[in-house]
């Protein structure tokens, strides 16, 4: 077997350009499909991120009635005694923050100018509100006992043209269908780098938000954040609600992102399929071509007794170089790519998307198990691109082998 790997390298030199550009054929093919892999991976990725820590929790514990879609304020839709349920959920151990959230819908206006906004109240000092408060860009966060101020989006503040210490007048829905207005100040102009989210979110401290949207001691949902997204399952199971509340995962509040990640990973699958062909093409190609210029060599080696087996065996050793060249390249390429790509990312800005939240800009994240399966996937396709040349240059007679000319 080792005199079949000499030979095998040593053809492989006889057309050293050839060869190279083959191994590069399949490098770029592995490179193109780990920065495929890894942007969609990042965009998932930080889509799911961020609609859990910024809109959903891991978990959020809510009346059963409640319809997120329309913010209902009505109290036999709300959470009633948050604090207390929240202080309860927080004694898990899987539990890194449990909240009160409440959220409403209004008109923020300035001037001739106004937008519609999605209230949420929050309590300051909770460290579920750590996004935020890391996003504050001027001013200052909220503090629990503020009556006054808000907290406002980077793109609302600077559609409405706003700035740290501008009044606004801020116009509610309440819990028995008025309409109650007032005028806020703005504390702090915050971005979470999600335009989606910071367009349309503003937030009061839950106190004030309770009161003016008439309330009192009533919560849209319990927001729960967990130590790990792993302990999800086993932390909702653990969870006990009083009669009329509901646990909801995750999983049961980003549904469309879920679906969503796999109509993408069955797009991407394709696009594996397409690279992966077009590098099987120039590795079956260039054997193809080696067996046409080694024919009266294959004849030779057959009448000296050299079976079939044998010289099939050849052929697929020199594809077997060929993908342990390609992989290696393509590995140093691939990553290399990814590194590019991540200097600056690519920024999408305001996709104009409804329904989940997507990062402003596009980071690839190449993960050790995926760059492992796509190594092997391309390596295994480049093994059996030679399969073909190799089962023909085995079926050459001798006879007619060593009458071909040169």
């Amino acid at each position: 077997m080792l005199q079949i790997f000499k030979m095998a390298f040593r053809d492989l030199g006889r057309n050293r350009r050839r060869s190279f550009f083959s191994a590069l054929a399949v490098a770029i093919g592995l490179a193109l499909l780990m920065l495929m892999s890894s942007v969609i991976q990042g965009e998932m990725g930080s889509a799911l991120e961020s609609a859990i820590y910024l809109q959903s929790g891991h978990i959020q514990v809510r009346a059963a009635s409640y319809d997120e879609n329309k913010s209902s304020l009505k109290w036999e839709d709300l959470v009633d005694n948050p604090e207390q349920v929240a202080s309860n959920i927080a004694l898990l151990d899987s539990v890194q923050a449990a909240t009160p959230r409440l959220f409403a819908s209004g008109f923020l206006s300035t001037g001739d100018e106004s937008s519609g906004i999605r209230i949420v109240g929050i309590d300051p000092q909770s460290a579920a509100n750590g996004p935020y408060r890391k996003g504050i860009l001027s001013g200052d966060f909220l503090t629990a006992d503020d009556r006054e101020g808000l907290l406002i989006g980077q793109p609302a503040a600077a559609k409405l043209h706003l700035q740290v210490g501008d009044k606004v007048s801020l116009s509610v829905n309440t819990s028995n269908g008025d309409v109650m207005e007032q005028a806020f100040i703005i504390r702090g102009i915050y971005t979470t780098e999600t335009y989606g989210f910071d367009s349309a979110t503003v937030f009061l401290p839950l106190a004030k938000a309770q009161a003016i949207t008439q309330t009192e001691n009533h919560a849209s949902t319990i927001f729960v954040i967990l130590k790990d997204t792993s302990f999800t399952d086993s932390a909702a199971s653990q969870i006990n609600i009083p009669a009329g509340l509901e646990v909801k995962t995750w999983k049961d509040l980003n549904a469309l992102i879920t679906e969503f990640e796999t109509m993408a990973n069955s797009y991407i699958g394709f696009f594996y399929l397409i690279i992966l062909a077009i590098t099987a093409s120039v590795i079956i190609n260039t054997l193809i071509m080696s067996v046409y210029e080694r024919t009266r060599e294959i004849g030779i080696l057959s009448a000296i007794g050299m079976r079939g087996a044998r010289i099939m065996g050849l052929f697929l050793s020199e594809s077997v170089f060929l993908a342990v060249g390609g992989v290696l390249l393509g590995l140093i390429l691939g990553v290399f790519a990814v590194y590019l790509f991540n200097l600056k990312g690519f920024y999408i800005g305001n996709m104009g998307l409804s329904g989940f939240l997507v990062a402003d800009t596009i980071r690839a994240q190449l993960t050790v198990d995926k760059t492992i399966s796509l190594t092997i996937m391309t390596f295994v396709a480049t093994i059996l691109s030679g399969l073909y040349p190799a089962w023909m240059a085995s079926r050459l007679e001798p006879v007619a082998a060593l009458r071909a000319e040169k």
